[in-house]
């Protein structure tokens, strides 16, 4: 339960209970319920709780106005209510290139859980570093436990992720756990099947398999660790179980919708799932290995540019074999020595996104992300950070192919396998041929050249590339502002302006969420009122949030009510986070369009943070305006 808890309760009881109901979702400022009966809700009640700035009665929705930190309120209520994210929806999703809607998948489906497992990562740290200075013995009971505590979230990540997925994708938990428990199950991993000496019933395009289900080849794979593959899994069964809620009768829907959902989902699941993935890892195997006797440098490229999508999909074990044979045949290999600086490409580009990220709840996970990835455990930075940006994640791996690539170049060698991050440097210590050793440093010294390169050009080009994310203001901004006497703002429309006051809606014309103006666009294009920052861009693309290199904080709000058009007629240019000049286009929008489905495209211009400033100068008549003539003036 989140800081809210209280607020969140007050709401519900004044909403008519949790069994009033039926859903909740919320925009960019507003909780909007759909009760079962609006006058069960005490309107007076809310209107003078604080923390809760009006509330409204609009398209069927009652709407209690909470203000930038709904999406907190919001998670409170949905748990104060007994509502899970199945029963209700959030913000309207954005429709999105097939790429974007993947990584926003992925990453989404950790963020529940990033706190587990980032704790989990700072453990397996620490027992590695009182293995590595010989505190502990890697046979003894407390190391045996602090890796069983550290290891556990990634080895079962499969059921971790299933319970998000389920959320996500609308599937009971529980089903979603049964799922992730069947791909986890041991009898059926390829380490159980495949075991040492057992022969292969036969092929299935050049993979082996060694048993098979109702006369089907059954290609296994070790799912533990993984990601991808369950939240395949999660987003079929989702399809199977609305299916079959629909053909099974109500009466006996209880027991038979998950069991017709887990009889169809596992084995469609393990006879598509296992074999795309040995098949995959069959080609990478015969592929890498290819590369690697043609050029050990292209190798080096390849394999530290690749290292971390391989991992997402389970497909690294492609390599694992290749380093196996070359250190019972040799002693030492140099297949997966040029990937050790790949964890500490990732790490820097975490320490040079320190100096860029002042979101709290994105901040809070920085510090933990940088001690683990020092470790070698880069999913919470992964996951919780750059994947869902994209640009840091290819940052990250540009780094590690450079870092890659000059250990190629110097054949760099590893002798032993086991420790990651810093606890890998005695895997580079060169051993004599009868493995005592010799005292050679030499692969040491360039392993540590390969983690210097990659964190250097994954630092340099995360501090060029990438821009600044704020949540408030910072003391940087402060500081800025503390020399300013005011800030004007340009108008983002070409219009007419007018008061705030004179709007039709109750919760921006009042001015509880800012003062501001409000401008009647003649036509559909939204510029940005001052260099600055995007802070928000609301899925649905009708509202858009600024930070102005001084700290003043804007929103605009494009029409009333709009957010129900779920995205239609609007075009956004921007991104989350991206750095805008003033006067480029931000939003376009079919005015028109959004007039005839029955909408006014009244559009407050809201400076958020008006406490901050001493006075906002607002206009106080109709007048015609145009991009770039100054609207508003804050006083500091």
């Amino acid at each position: 339960m989140g800081k809210y808890e209280t607020l969140a309760k007050k709401i519900v009881e004044n909403v008519g209970g949790k069994e009033n109901i039926n859903s909740l979702t919320h925009c960019i400022t507003r909780l909007r319920f759909k009760l079962k009966d609006e006058s069960k809700a005490n309107d007076d009640v809310l209107k003078n709780m604080d923390g809760v700035v009006t509330v409204m009665k609009a398209g069927g929705q009652y709407q209690v106005v909470i203000g930038n930190h709904v999406p907190n309120v919001y998670a409170d209520v949905l748990e104060v209510a007994g509502i899970s994210s199945s029963d209700s929806t959030d913000e309207p999703e954005e429709k999105q290139k097939p790429f974007d809607a993947f990584i926003g998948i992925v990453s989404g489906c950790f963020q529940p859980f990033l706190g587990p497992l980032c704790a989990a990562g700072m453990v397996k740290g620490i027992n590695a570093l009182l293995l590595f200075f010989h505190l502990v013995e890697s046979k003894s009971g407390t190391y045996i436990t602090l890796n069983a505590i550290g290891d556990a979230v990634f080895y079962f990540l499969p059921f971790f992720i299933a319970v998000a997925a389920s959320r996500k994708f609308k599937l009971p938990e529980f089903t979603g756990l049964a799922l992730a428990g069947a791909l986890l199950y041991p009898a059926i991993q390829k380490a159980a099947i495949a075991v040492e000496g057992a022969k292969p019933l036969g092929k299935l395009l050049g993979v082996d398999y060694f048993t098979t289900f109702a006369g089907i080849p059954l290609i296994v794979n070790d799912y533990a660790s993984s990601a991808v593959p369950i939240i395949f899994v999660i987003w079929l069964a989702s399809k199977i179980n609305k299916w079959a809620k629909k053909v099974i009768p109500e009466l006996i829907a209880t027991f038979f919708v998950p069991m017709v959902t887990l009889l169809i989902t596992m084995p469609i699941a393990f006879l598509a799932v296992g074999p795309i993935i040995s098949i995959l890892t069959e080609l990478l195997n015969k592929g890498f290995t290819s590369i690697y006797d043609f050029s050990a440098i292209l190798f080096g490229l390849l394999l530290g540019a690749l290292w971390q999508v391989l991992v997402m999909f389970g497909l690294h074990w492609a390599l694992i074999p290749m380093a196996i044979i070359q250190f019972g045949q040799q002693g030492y290999s140099n297949i997966l020595a040029t990937i050790g600086c790949v964890s500490f490409a990732q790490t820097a580009v975490v320490i040079a996104l320190y100096t860029k990220i002042y979101k709290k709840g994105d901040r809070e996970l920085l510090a933990p992300s940088i001690i683990s990835g020092i470790c070698g455990v880069t999913e919470p930075a992964i996951y919780g950070i750059t994947l869902p940006r994209v640009k840091p994640f290819v940052i990250s791996c540009i780094g590690g192919a450079i870092g890659g690539a000059y250990g190629g170049f110097v054949n760099l060698t590893s002798y032993s396998m086991g420790g990651l991050g810093i606890f890998s440097i005695p895997n580079y210590i060169a051993t004599g041929a009868d493995s005592r050793p010799d005292g050679s440093l030499e692969s040491v010294i360039n392993f540590g050249l390969s983690v210097l390169i990659a964190m250097g050009v994954s630092f340099v080009l995360t501090i060029l590339l990438c821009p600044k994310e704020y949540d408030v203001a910072t003391e940087e901004v402060a500081e800025k502002k503390s020399v300013l006497n005011k800030e004007t703002l340009s108008s983002p429309l070409q219009g007419i302006v007018a008061p705030l006051s004179s709007g039709k809606d109750e919760a921006f014309s009042s001015g509880a969420l800012g003062k501001g103006a409000l401008i009647y666009p003649k036509e559909g294009k939204v510029v940005a009122p001052f260099d600055g920052t995007v802070m928000t861009v609301f899925p649905t693309k009708h509202a858009i949030g600024l930070i102005s290199e001084n700290g003043t904080e804007v929103l605009i709000h494009i029409g009333l009510d709009t957010v129900q058009l779920e995205g239609k007629y609007f075009t956004t240019f921007v991104n989350q986070g991206d750095k805008v000049k003033k006067g480029q286009l931000l939003v376009e929008f079919d005015k028109d369009g959004i007039e005839k489905a029955g909408y006014s495209t009244e559009t407050p211009v809201i400076i958020t943070n008006s406490a901050d400033f001493r006075e906002i100068v607002e206009p106080d008549m109709k007048k015609d305006v145009a991009h770039g003539e100054n609207v508003l003036t804050a006083l500091v």
